[in-house]
């Protein structure tokens, strides 16, 4: 996403990632992933549990980490596209964001 970033915010979409790390772990990681966009942080998965994503036990040390998912979501709020899977690996990718948002329009 970050590669096409310039795509999404010309299609009005703002990418927003949400972490269960601490600030400085989400700071740390964009910094050398070379992120520019908003990364939430939900240490106490309030937010993650609301969306049914809480993946129990799920990190490498045994804490709670959120399942991969992908939202999109509008200017009301209402979730218009949902794209959940299990593999950590696998996730939508840009083009498919971008397609499906310029659709919902």
């Amino acid at each position: 996403m970050q590669r096409r970033l310039p795509e999404f915010k010309a299609a009005g979409i703002v990418p927003v990632a949400i972490s269960v790390d601490p600030p400085e772990v989400s700071r740390e990681f964009a910094g050398k992933a070379g992120l520019t966009f908003p990364i939430l942080c939900d240490p106490e998965a309030q937010v993650i549990r609301s969306y049914h994503l809480l993946h129990t036990g799920g990190g490498p040390d045994g804490h709670d980490i959120s399942r991969p998912a992908e939202f999109l979501v509008d200017g009301s709020g209402t979730v218009r596209w949902v794209n959940l899977t299990e593999d950590l690996r696998v996730r939508a990718r840009a083009d498919e964001m971008l397609g499906i948002a310029k659709n919902l329009h």
